[in-house]
Order: C-alpha cells, then structure tokens, then sequence
C-alpha cells in the first residue's frame, strides 16, 4: 500500500509537470519505475495505459480553459499514434531499452538542447517581451514532428511533449499555452496507439496493474490543476520554464553526448540551473516592468 501511495505521488507530480509545461509525464515516471527494478518494456507500457486516462482528463481541461488549437491536432495525432504503435511494437520485440537507448538518445539529446538554449533565450532575456505571430503551420513540418516525436514516446518511455512542445514554441507560430494545449490533448492519441502496441506484445498478466492505477489516480488528479495553471502563467514565465526545463532534463546526456569530462560536466550543470533561475527571475521582473509600463501608458 506504501508504494501504491509513492507511486500515486510520482504521477501527481509527473502530471503537474507535464500539464503545466507540456512535456516530462512520460520521462519522469518511466525514470522512477525502472529506478524501482521494473523492466523497461513493463515500465513504458504501464506509463502509456495510465497516459490513456490522464491524457483524456487533461485535453478535456485544456480545452475547457481554451488551450488547444483544434486545427493542428489531427496533423500531430495521427502520425503520432502510427510512430507510437510502431515504437511500442519494436521496444517489446528487442525487449530492453539499453539495447537502442545508447544510439538514439544522445542525437535526441543534442537536438533538444539546442533547441532549449533558443526557446531559453527567445523568451527569458529579452529587454521587451517577444509578440508571438500567429502564423498556419504547415501539415509537412507537423506530420514528421509528430511520428518521431510519438515513435520515441513508445520507445523510451517518453519523448512526445519533450520533442513536441520546443519544436512548436522556437516555430515562434502559437502561444505557448496553446502549444502546451494541443500536444497534450494530442497525446491521448498516442497513449492508445502505444498502450494497443504494448498490448499486442505483452499478455495482460504480465502488466503491472497496480502500477497502472496509481499512476492513472496521480495523473487524473493533477490534470485539472496543471490545466489551469497554464491558463493563468504569462507567456513570458512559461516560455521561459520551459526552456530551462529542456536544458536541465538532457544536459546530462548532452555532456556525454559531446564529450566533456564528468567533473567539468557536474560544474557546467550546476552554472546551467542558476542561470535557469536567473533567467526565471529575471523574466519575472521584466514582465512586472512591462505591465507598469503598459498602466502608465493607458493613464
């Protein structure tokens, strides 16, 4: 019952992340469940069943608080539930993520923290807030984003918010919260594509339900929350968590991916958080300046 509890507890903050910032539901909780001794493949298929529920409830709270844009769903949904099946299918057939994990995650890792140092600085260090230009996304950049994105969702336990969501916000095209939005109702695509894929390679017996419900109880009381959250965040604030959020999560892999020595690595981690929180403070700030500015002007 303890660790029915714990694991509860790891999806209400899996699920507070995710929802608030797009991304990490997935990483996080396959991260604590293999941490605990489960078998990769068990460990994403127990995630991805438990997404189905609370991917549900979030894109139901999102667009309830007008956070998704409809339009793009179907465009990231379905190439991404194809690459997801695919995924789960070919992570039960070679049954171990250490297997790929050494090949596919530093590239992932290089490219998302590219993109976490442009999304970072786009919305964190500029004197006056960057307008976002609300501009169509082509289906042709949508549609490969959202089978890579949900192929190494299945594959690695996670994957689709953490590719997704920056690729969408350096387009520089949607709101943040509108991106946040729609990769997560998307998501529930995905979720079921996955979850049928695992399904097909695993017998019902050998999932770990118990798992499944704490996680799924977790996420479904979070969702609502984290909906709302994004709701109310200033674009300034979330683009800037986000970001530093990316940066955080892959600099590990992204250190060993280029090279640099674990003792130089440890430092430049550290200098990376403080200069996320610098950046969060200083976005704070500048908003505060901006809406001064903006009641004076109105006055």
């Amino acid at each position: 019952m303890k660790n029915f509890f714990l694991i509860a507890l790891a999806g209400v903050i899996a699920q507070l992340v995710d929802g608030s910032l797009g991304m990490a539901y997935g990483v996080s909780s396959t991260t604590v469940l293999v941490a605990a001794g489960i078998a990769p493949a068990l460990a994403s298929a127990s995630v991805h069943i438990a997404e189905v529920g609370t991917t549900f409830v979030s894109g139901v709270s999102h667009s309830s608080f007008g956070n998704v844009d409809w339009s793009k769903i179907a465009w990231l949904a379905i190439p991404g539930g194809i690459g997801a099946l695919a995924g789960a299918l070919l992570l039960v057939y070679v049954s171990t993520l250490e297997a790929t994990a050494g090949y596919v995650e530093p590239v992932v890792a290089v490219f998302l923290f590219v993109l976490g140092v442009y999304v970072l600085s786009r919305f964190a260090f500029r004197r006056t807030e960057r307008p976002i230009e609300v501009k169509p996304i082509s289906p042709a950049f949508l549609t490969p984003l959202g089978f890579v994105a949900g192929f190494l969702d299945a594959f690695g336990g996670g994957g689709w918010g953490p590719v997704a969501t920056p690729t969408l916000l350096s387009s520089g095209r949607m709101e943040p919260r509108k991106i946040i939005g729609t990769v997560d109702t998307s998501e529930f695509v995905i979720a079921v594509c996955a979850s049928i894929g695992f399904l097909f390679g695993l017998s019902f017996a050998e999932v770990p339900w118990t798992i499944v419900g704490a996680l799924l109880l977790g996420g479904l009381v979070a969702a609502p929350i984290a909906a709302y959250i994004v709701r109310i965040l200033p674009t300034r604030i979330m683009g800037t968590a986000v970001g530093g959020f990316i940066l955080v999560v892959n600099a590990n892999t992204f250190f060993d991916a280029v090279g640099i020595a674990p003792s130089v690595a440890s430092v430049l981690y550290v200098l990376l958080v403080a200069v996320w929180i610098a950046a969060l403070a200083f976005a704070v700030v500048a908003m505060r300046r901006d809406r001064r500015a903006a009641a004076e002007q109105a006055a």
